[in-house]
């Protein structure tokens, strides 16, 4: 993590090291996943000495009214250069959106390549699809909900350096269910394994070059092509009529949260977006951001690398909250399927602590689902938040650093 006191170099080292706890905890992670379907079985191959039943792994489910669906988009960006390997800039998006019914089958939590990437580069015993049995909350290929007052507000999901959107779909299936259209993004060859039509990426390009401001620009202009193709004259999306291409925000994790700074300060259709524990830099730490932006930080004593200055160049509506007892990846997924499998010993309690806190993982979740809920509805939808206005007032954790 990164003290503002330190040098350009140090804070490229501590961003390497927090990168390579994070990948070491994806691995965990996934180990953790594969010991289990989401249905709550796993048969046995019959060359494979297993259990034929595990305990079951399931994200938290929505707290909205709305059923939620999902749907998985390829896009390709023709007229830039992707910067880590050459060629045209691709992306994979997932939406998450307000379904018109609960029907169809639950979707898996990533494809079975993905999963077959994972179980080899584990080296696990284990069926090459395991990871991609886990379901989630949301249906795939569902219609979406009727339209609404001119549609439903936009919020783009940014995950951290080497991790997927598939780890945000705990906060996604949230903002969903709660009427918003939430799309996941993973930016090509900063995140890891993803698969595309014709191929499967395993490595996080990005991740090694510790070009952490470039990573942050690069990302911002993944959004802006994002943007035109999901509310453009020609969009990607069978049913993009149902966004309100008028109210946008962003939300993202660690590499992701810096990547919403910039893209605030760049991209005019972005109103209003999330931090969840990430660094800023320029351009957006020296010009400042004039739109609302939150942060949500860690309790463990760790502070990323250019927030103290950022603050006072935050000339928008903004909230600075230490959500208490929390690590570096609350905000995510991970912590509440290891946990529910009991498997948190694969973490040594320092790792454990860095990335989960001390805070139940549950709680720590939720209270991040709760605040993007609140946030996204008071700046996109001028809904009344008494969170906003009193943070620990409605929940102690909380904490207000400055308002």
């Amino acid at each position: 993590m990164h003290p503002s006191t330190e040098s350009g170099a140090a804070v490229r080292q501590a961003t390497a090291r927090v990168i390579r706890a994070g990948a070491a905890l994806t691995l965990a992670a996934a180990l953790t996943l594969a010991s289990s379907a989401s249905a709550g079985a796993v048969a046995a191959d019959s060359d494979h000495d297993h259990p034929a039943t595990a305990p079951p792994a399931f994200l938290p489910e929505p707290t909205g009214d709305r059923p939620v669906g999902t749907t998985v988009l390829h896009l390709v960006d023709e007229e830039r250069e992707d910067v880590w390997a050459g060629g045209p800039r691709e992306l994979m998006v997932t939406l998450w959106y307000p379904a018109r019914a609960d029907v169809g089958r639950p979707a898996p939590y990533m494809t079975e390549a993905e999963s077959a990437a994972t179980v080899e580069g584990l080296g696990l015993d284990l069926p090459a699809d395991t990871l991609h049995r886990i379901r989630t909350n949301a249906r795939s290929g569902v219609p979406p909900a009727f339209l609404r007052d001119g549609g439903f507000p936009l919020v783009v999901l940014s995950p951290g350096a080497g991790l997927s959107r598939t780890q945000m779909s705990a906060l996604a299936e949230e903002l969903a269910s709660h009427g918003f259209v939430a799309a996941g993004v993973d930016h090509a060859h900063e995140a890891a394994p993803v698969e595309f039509p014709d191929r499967l990426v395993t490595e996080c390009t990005g991740c090694r070059s510790g070009e952490w401001a470039l990573g942050a620009v690069n990302r911002a202009e993944d959004v802006s092509f994002l943007l035109d193709r999901l509310t453009g004259s020609d969009p990607a999306w069978r049913w993009s009529r149902v966004i309100d291409a008028d109210r946008v925000g962003m939300v993202g994790h660690s590499w992701g949260g810096t990547a919403t700074a910039e893209t605030l300060r760049a991209e005019e259709r972005v109103d209003a977006g999330i931090n969840l524990d990430g660094p800023y830099y320029a351009p957006a730490v020296d010009e400042g951001v004039d739109k609302p932006l939150a942060l949500i930080e860690n309790d463990q004593g760790n502070r990323w690398h250019g927030v103290d200055q950022m603050w006072p160049r935050l000339s928008g509506w903004r909230q600075w909250i230490r959500l208490e007892g929390s690590g570096h990846s609350s905000g995510t997924d991970r912590g509440v399927l290891m946990e529910q499998l009991g498997l948190t010993g694969a973490l040594t309690p320092e790792q454990w602590s860095a990335q989960f806190g001390d805070i139940p993982v549950g709680r720590g979740l939720d209270l991040v689902r709760a605040y993007g809920v609140a946030f996204f509805d008071h700046h996109l939808r001028g809904g009344e938040q008494p969170l906003l206005d009193d943070p620990e007032g409605v929940h102690p954790e909380l904490v207000v650093i400055g308002p």
